[in-house]
């Protein structure tokens, strides 16, 4: 079907243009607020061809078309009905999430996501840059003294050298804060000058709590500047709400909430190295198993600043190599799925899905095909886990993160050997696959 086509049939089965309240899109799905739910036609919109899936909920229905295709399909919507697209940003999520009755640790998971999405371009990009000017320097030893060399380093350190103050930024933003406030505040924390300072006997640590520290500290902020504003007079409020803010954020922060942040930042990256220590190839399992579970209920979102954390504090994280294997794992039970379904439709979702699962976009595949048939959904989790087991056994981490699949590679300490075992699990889950079956009617 051409996209004005897809258009069309969208529209259609949503209840016409006059039951579109709201349309807007993400990365994969086209999510639509329609007016009237009894008017949407829900069984008809999953067998649109090209849609790889339909969730739904409440007066809410998202259409899964994939990356790039979700875009140009929704010019056409927008062409076709005269609507203009609606800005998704986190207070939109918190009142969708809300009408929804989520519980308030999901609504918080969303906002952990609205916080760290936003920087994940820049630290993609660094990452990636670091990757190659890591793999060049492996090949050539003269080249990491070379300007050329010490310019690209510059270049990938440049967003995670300012990484807690990006995140006071969209912080604020989030939490409803004033947006340079909380920037200022993550500046703070982060001072050379701080280890001049001596409090209770001990020097300040500047950085003590990475990115944990930022967001209790911004986080309060922004709620102490909005009870700020409740109650200083106007003639003052726009120089004395944010001069108080800064002043007692700061000493609060200093005093308590760095201290605090400090002690979090161990536990939780001792806690993953002790996890992954004593638990070893079980623990690799494990996670990796857990993975597409906790995607489909969106607590993949509190993973996020556990990444950021670890890359803060120890320089890398061991579990986005982990999570990784998912992807090789759907890979491989969706081609035995391709060789055996009669379904024509099945198999164009298959083909459209393997490629941007290579890219570490794994949605398509996870509603179009797997988890609507199960048992390659169960054969792809486990299959993961074999994957994670041996992540863990051969210390594989990452120096960056918001990439998965393939692009991944970039990032990691031993490329060569993460490819080797993403074919591995390919293989293992075709296999896998194979013994469970799968119900070709549904």
């Amino acid at each position: 079907m051409e996209y004005k086509d897809i258009a069309e049939v969208i529209v259609k089965y949503v209840g016409g243009k006059e039951n579109i309240a709201s349309i807007a899109t993400c990365m994969t799905r086209i999510r639509v607020d329609v007016k009237d739910f009894s008017k949407a036609e829900i069984d008809k919109l999953k067998n649109i061809d090209s849609v790889n899936g339909v969730q739904s909920s409440g007066k809410y229905i998202q259409i899964i078309l994939g990356p790039g295709k979700v875009n140009k399909v929704l010019k056409e919507i927008l062409s076709l009905t005269g609507l203009q697209e609606a800005d998704y940003d986190a207070e939109s999520l918190k009142n969708e999430y809300k009408e929804k009755n989520a519980t308030p640790f999901k609504l918080l998971l969303k906002k952990i996501a609205s916080i760290f999405i936003p920087i994940l371009p820049a630290i993609i990009a660094c990452g990636l840059v670091m990757g190659i000017n890591n793999i060049v320097m492996k090949i050539s030893p003269d080249y990491a003294a070379s300007a050329i060399g010490q310019i690209m380093a510059a270049i990938g350190n440049a967003a995670f050298s300012v990484l807690p103050i990006f995140v006071g930024v969209t912080t604020s933003k989030v939490f409803g804060g004033s947006l340079f406030l909380g920037g200022t505040l993550a500046s703070l924390m982060t001072l050379p000058a701080l280890s001049n300072i001596v409090l209770f006997g001990k020097s300040l640590t500047p950085g003590r709590g990475g990115i944990i520290a930022v967001l209790l500290v911004v986080i309060f902020a922004s709620w102490l500047e909005k009870k700020l504003h409740e109650i200083v007079p106007d003639i003052f409020d726009t120089f004395l709400t944010p001069l108080l803010t800064i002043l007692i954020a700061g000493l609060i922060a200093l005093f308590v909430l760095q201290p605090i942040g400090g002690w979090l930042s161990d536990v939780i990256t001792q806690g993953v190295k002790l996890a992954l220590d004593r638990g070893g190839m079980l623990a690799g399992a494990v996670f990796s198993i857990s993975w597409l579970p906790l995607v489909m209920t969106g607590l993949h979102h509190s993973i996020i600043p556990l990444h950021a954390e670890l890359i803060e504090t120890v320089g890398y994280t061991p579990l986005l190599p982990i999570f990784a294997m998912v992807g090789p794992g759907q890979i491989g039970a969706v081609i035995y799925v391709y060789t055996k379904t009669k379904s024509e439709r099945l198999k164009k979702v298959i083909l459209s899905g393997i490629p941007v699962q290579i890219m570490g976009i794994g949605e398509p595949l996870i509603y179009g095909v797997t988890l609507p048939l199960l048992r390659p959904f169960i054969a792809a989790c486990l299959s993961a886990g074999v994957g994670g087991a041996l992540s863990v056994k051969l210390s594989l981490h990452s120096i960056g993160m918001g990439l998965s699949g393939f692009p991944l590679t970039l990032m990691l300490n031993k490329p060569v050997i993460y490819i080797g075992i993403m074919l591995l699990v390919g293989v293992i889950s075709f296999f896998l696959a194979k013994l469970l079956g799968f119900d070709d009617e549904v």
